[in-house]
């Protein structure tokens, strides 16, 4: 047996809300619309990954979502400009990443981020 795929579902009163931040700020693809439902993709190629934490690193608390992108702060410019809610960072940590926390239209604690020229990914 081989995962294939690991959805992260989000529960919303109002799914048209999710474009403005997964399709605008994030720039993932609208690939399902039943108006129940939007699925977001990513046109690369990813490993499905989970992560089981105590905390979120440098004290702050589990993220719900962890997104990696190749400009952390082209996004955080975004967010802000967005009046996003920014909660953490933008933040050089030790374990060689960039990032910075955001709420999602529906709560979530979403940590952005960008592995450093380190060779980390």
């Amino acid at each position: 047996m081989a995962v294939k795929r690991i959805v992260t579902n989000i529960a919303a009163g109002d799914v048209a809300r999710a474009q403005a931040f997964y399709g605008d700020l994030l720039g993932l693809r609208l690939a399902m619309d039943m108006g129940w439902i939007l699925t977001f993709t990513a046109d690369a190629t990813m490993t499905p990954q989970l992560s089981v934490m105590t905390e979120g690193g440098s004290g702050t608390p589990v993220p719900d979502i962890s997104i990696e992108v190749d400009d952390v702060d082209a996004v955080h410019r975004k967010a802000v400009e967005l009046g996003l809610p920014i909660e953490y960072g933008p933040a050089d940590e030790p374990w060689a990443v960039r990032r910075f926390y955001v709420r999602d239209p529906f709560g979530r604690l979403v940590n952005i981020l960008t592995h450093s020229a380190l060779g980390l990914s």
